[in-house]
């Protein structure tokens, strides 16, 4: 049954009139833009939020690094400090050459600290300011007076008083190996050339102390003075911006890396001072290059263009600092030296129109030439002796170093002999290669004579370059440096034996327990049948040392060698140990020699003097010291006859030269000439030189015809000291002839030879003469 459809009401079928449609409609309207600025409200406050949290978590940031070390500050590296006291041995050419290495200007009259003045007996200079390992020392002028034997006066020129002594600042050497690839040196604000702040903010932030971090007004600016330069002169980042994009944000140019820029330098400048966020940013701009490694900051800027402190550059080349500024690439004054002067003149131009120079000062700036150094340079690292230093750092700092906090090493290093024999090593090697072949290759240490602090090393023929480092790891035959020790043993027993005593020169033949034989021979083939100790050394004769050697026994030499230094455990005990049949470094040899040279007294050789926290904290300091390990009058004796050596033996070469400051030495020469050795003594240094191949080959070179001429070349630029030695208690003089080629002792000659006297024996025959009885006892 169908169901009746139903009616439809007229309220149901009747269409609603235009009015009341509009009438319905207008609250529906009222609702969405109740929505939408509802939402607008809520995007607002979801974006004040997000700016909350950002600037929270930015500022934790900027609070993590302001509050602390900002930066991974690398250790610096300093060579000795020279020091300076009326009676010292040092001529005024070794000083005024020490300035000039420390690139001190030489002018007429001093006026500020870095530079200096001289005549033919004074230097007048300023010296710079400079913390030393004991605290600070502010520039000092004096008046320094030299005479024939060295320092004779120190005047302080400021109040007319005499000084007991003076510290010349050491040479920035470096810095030490780290985890960050930037090289910076701090500074703090107020030692900045106010002229370089000056023109900083000229040309990058004229508001800098006006604005809250971020400026619009320096944007408009920098595009109106853009538009009328034609080129880009200004930019519109404020130096808060930049160390804020430098110190926290990568180099992406994007929108949201700007939104970030502005907002943390708005609360770097809420947060800090505007001298301590321009402090930072003095401290980290980018400034250029060196071997591969970032340079930030102007004061080490100012070393990499210049070599100088920057508290010492003029105008034009503060100015040139800061126009590298906009674009170290760009601005390179090595490869493009007309972009650099044109925009360090456009920034003199500006500082002149600003009024902070005048006309004449901006002229004279302006027609000065660039005066960059001749390569980029932050004072050339000396690898092998860095390795050196390094390892005695890990020895005695440990874990109190840290290489990225800044701390200050000063070293042992002296510049002056370290500059000489880099030059020689790299010239002499170079002509010694026509003789010895491309192969050759040197090293060199050289040692303070009585403190045994190392001056210098060079590890290879090509001493800048990082490699095998053969002073410290190239362990070689030492061939007749042996002898010293070998007749120093003999000496040692002044009862037995002297240096006229006779040794015997004449064919030898040793028998080992398996049958085998060997023979030692002389370098010349030629036997002399007896021979002084002093001439026997003196030629390096190998026959009569085996003899000598043998006589006191082997025992006796090894022990000799374990107290000048050398590890016992290195010689095997064979007859060849006497002419050098083991294995030594060129840094053993010359610990060896330096307690020979210094009568004696062992000072163990060492690279590092202290090393100080950036707050002056000293966390290790070496004093130099010295034990007697050798008897004074025996090692005495062995110098005088290394003196002959020098005077008359193998190293004659040195003695039309250097007769006058009576040197020591000797050489060295391996089987088959694979090793030449020399080790020179003055009085200011022990020179040890290694010349060899890697691979072991003949190289026909002896000690004589290589090492020694190394080293003669160096000495030549270095200027010696004379070598002194104190006449030690109980050595007299004993009158002696040359009878037949052998030295005769005779009461009655006026020629005198000395001889340890401990118990007087020969002062008394002398007194008591009797010409036959005692001369004969001599050879008994």
């Amino acid at each position: 049954m169908t169901k009746p459809t139903p009616k439809k009401t007229a309220s149901r079928t009747r269409k609603p009139s235009t009015s009341a449609a509009k009438k319905k409609k207008a609250p529906q309207k009222k609702g969405w833009g109740k929505k939408l600025l509802l939402l607008g409200v809520k995007l607002s406050l979801v974006g004040i939020a997000a700016l909350v949290i950002l600037g929270i978590y930015l500022d934790g940031k900027i609070r993590d690094r302001f509050d602390g070390q900002i930066w991974q500050l690398p250790a610096v590296v300093y060579g000795r400090v020279l020091h300076l006291a009326p009676g010292d041995a040092v001529d005024i050419t070794t000083v005024k050459r020490e300035l000039d290495l420390l690139n001190y200007n030489k002018v007429r009259s001093p006026k500020r600290a870095g530079e200096y003045s001289a005549s033919k007996t004074r230097i007048e200079l300023i010296r710079r300011p400079f913390d030393f390992e004991d605290g600070p020392e502010g520039a000092q002028h004096v008046m320094l007076t030299f005479g024939s034997e060295g320092v004779t006066a120190i005047k302080q020129l400021d109040s007319g008083k005499q000084r007991g002594y003076l510290r010349i600042e050491p040479k920035l050497l470096g810095m030490m190996e780290s985890n960050t690839d930037e090289q910076r040196i701090f500074l703090p604000r107020e030692r900045y050339p106010e002229f370089l702040v000056d023109a900083l903010l000229t040309t990058e932030d004229r508001d800098f102390y006006h604005h809250d971090g971020v400026s619009p007004l320096a944007i408009v600016r920098a595009m109106v003075v853009n538009i009328k330069a034609g080129r880009t002169v200004q930019g519109g980042s404020t130096l808060t911006q930049q160390l804020a994009k430098n110190l926290f944000l990568t180099r992406d140019r994007t929108l949201w890396r700007k939104v970030q820029e502005a907002y943390i330098a708005i609360i770097l400048d809420y947060r800090y001072s505007k001298d301590r966020i321009l402090e930072a940013y003095l401290n980290e701009v980018y400034l250029g290059q060196a071997r591969g490694q970032a340079v930030h900051g102007f004061p080490l800027g100012a070393r990499l263009y210049f070599g100088r402190p920057i508290e010492e550059l003029r105008i034009d080349q503060l100015a040139m600092l800061v126009g590298i500024v906009k674009g170290p690439s760009y601005y390179n004054p090595w490869r493009y030296p007309e972009r650099a002067q044109t925009r360090r003149d456009l920034i003199l131009r500006m500082m002149m129109e600003s009024g902070v120079l005048t006309s004449n000062q901006y002229a004279q700036a302006a027609a000065r030439p660039l005066d960059v150094q001749k390569s980029p340079s932050l004072n050339s690292r000396q690898p092998a002796y860095f390795e050196q230093l390094t390892r005695e750092i890990r020895e005695r700092v440990g874990n109190q170093f840290n290489p990225e906090s800044g701390l200050r090493v000063f070293s042992t290093l002296d510049p002056l002999s370290q500059s000489l024999i880099e030059k020689t090593v790299v010239n002499k090697v170079k002509a010694l290669k026509k003789t010895a072949g491309n192969e050759l290759e040197a090293a060199v240490v050289i040692a303070d004579r009585k403190s045994g602090e190392i001056r210098a090393m060079v590890g290879g023929s090509r001493p800048g370059y990082a490699g095998f480092n053969r002073a410290l790891n190239g362990s070689r035959q030492i061939g007749s440096l042996s002898k010293p020790a070998v007749y120093l043993a003999a000496l040692l027993q002044p009862e037995k034996y002297n240096l006229a005593t006779p040794l015997d020169d004449k064919p030898l033949v040793l028998k080992g327990d398996q049958g085998s034989e060997w023979k030692p021979r002389n370098y010349d083939r030629k036997f002399r049948g007896q021979v002084p100790l002093l001439k026997a050394l003196a030629h390096s004769y190998n026959i009569p040392t085996v003899n000598l050697g043998l006589a006191i026994g082997l025992d006796n030499v090894i022990s000799t060698f374990d107290d000048l230094g050398v590890n016992p455990d290195q010689i095997t005990r064979v007859p060849s140990l006497l002419l050098g049949a083991f294995t030594l470094t060129p840094m053993e040899v010359t610990q060896m020699f330096q307690t020979l040279g210094s009568g004696g007294r062992k000072a163990e050789l060492t690279a590092l003097r202290a090393v100080v926290t950036r707050e002056g904290q000293v966390l290790y300091r070496n004093w130099p010291k010295a034990s007697q390990t050798v008897p004074e009058q025996a090692s005495w004796l062995t110098m005088y006859a290394m003196k002959h050596v020098v005077k008359e033996g193998t190293a004659r070469y040195l003695n039309p030269s250097f007769a006058w400051a009576s040197l020591a030495g000797k050489t060295g020469t391996t089987d088959n000439n694979r090793d030449s050795w020399y080790v020179g003594i003055d009085g200011r240094e022990v020179v040890t030189v290694w010349l060899g191949r890697d691979d072991n080959k003949p190289t026909k070179l002896t000690g004589s015809s290589g090492a020694l001429r190394v080293y003669a070349d160096y000495i030549k630029e270095r200027q010696p000291q004379k070598l002194i030695l104190n006449w030690p208690s109980e050595v007299t003089s004993v009158p002696y002839q040359v009878r037949e080629g052998q030295f005769v002792t005779d009461c009655f000659s006026q020629q005198k030879l000395p001889m340890w006297d401990p118990k007087g024996h020969w002062r008394e025959r002398c007194d008591k003469p009797d010409p036959v009885g005692w001369l004969n006892s001599l050879f008994d």
